[in-house]
């Protein structure tokens, strides 16, 4: 598996140390049936399951004031959860906006270019890997210096695996909006402190509208004329949709959208539809609010196959009361 990666930086093994199962990530199916071939012939035996999509978590709508209460119950995190901009997420997409550039500079850039309120710009504690942004909205609390990193880990843990199916939660701005710390640090250390805060945040979340977002291929067909009417039919039967065509020549090429948890099998069909004359290409483009009316199954689908029980668990699990 190593040395596949290296041969082929496109792909990324993971591996779950629980089960000792292998997680190899690639750009689409075509590339991870390949890589699979490479393995065995290898001379080495897999038994590989279907590919899996990977999706995204994010809210709609702001939520409540969400309060978590350590396991001591000595410290409380008051927390609220809001959509952020996309203005913002592209801007940390395209590195704009990262830590590495310093408070200062994320501060002006927030306040200038996003219109960010100053006392939100200047307060910004964490941007993570995700796509979310952690804030200090908090006012004259005693302890916070000390736990603040220790509440960064805690939003950063929370973000890792969200409620609805444990997928990472993306394009979220959190509030860190009150805290009462205890003034003993041995009763506000990490253990105390990191669940409280994820709890809060979770709870929150839920409360704010919650939906799952999923990853859209950017797709471009080329193909003779006589089979534009085929190709445009199964990309729209594949839920996706098209957003330019032109010819040049006797050669037609049709550009759109469509998700990636469409396209396995999708080079078959195309073939079987346009009698192999049918060239494409696809890349990674945008995330997209699943569609509702398929949005329940899918979060069930992945709750089933990560072992976890089949409801979304309610906010009242995770915020706690006064």
């Amino acid at each position: 598996m190593h040395t596949l990666a290296v041969e082929d930086p496109n792909l990324v093994t993971t591996i779950n140390k629980e089960t000792g199962e292998y997680l190899l990530s690639g750009m689409g199916e075509l590339h991870l049936e390949i890589a699979c071939k490479f393995i065995v012939e290898k001379h080495l035996d897999i038994v590989s399951s279907k590919p899996i999509v990977v999706y995204r978590e994010s809210v709609s709508d702001k939520g409540v004031v969400a309060m978590g209460k350590s396991p001591n119950k000595h410290n409380r995190f008051w927390l609220q959860v809001e959509p952020l901009d996309e203005k913002v997420v592209k801007m940390i997409e395209d590195g704009v906006i990262s830590e590495d550039i310093g408070r200062k500079n994320i501060a002006n850039i927030l306040y200038r270019e996003a219109k960010w309120p100053a006392d939100e710009a200047r307060n910004v504690w964490a941007v993570d890997e995700y796509k979310n942004i952690l804030i200090d909205a908090t006012k004259g609390i005693q302890y916070l210096r000390e736990a603040r990193e220790m509440i960064i880990s805690g939003f950063r843990w929370a973000c890792k695996a969200g409620p609805l199916c444990e997928e990472p939660i993306r394009g979220v701005k959190v509030k860190l909006v009150d805290a009462q710390l205890h003034e003993d640090p041995v009763h506000r250390g990490p253990a105390q402190v990191m669940p409280a805060v994820r709890k809060a945040l979770l709870g929150s979340f839920l409360t704010a509208k919650p939906i799952l977002l999923e990853p859209i291929y950017r797709i471009s067909v080329s193909v003779p004329s006589q089979w534009v009417g085929s190709v445009t039919s199964l990309i729209i039967r594949k839920r996706g949709r098209i957003t330019a065509s032109s010819q040049r020549g006797p050669i037609t090429t049709i550009s759109g959208y469509i998700p990636v948890s469409e396209t396995f099998g999708l080079s078959a069909e195309m073939r079987s539809a346009t009698s192999g004359h049918a060239f494409w290409q696809s890349t990674f483009d945008h995330w997209e609010k699943v569609p509702e009316n398929i949005a329940a199954n899918v979060i069930a689908e992945i709750r089933k196959r990560r072992g976890l029980p089949p409801e979304v668990p309610p906010p009242s699990r995770f915020i706690d009361e006064a």
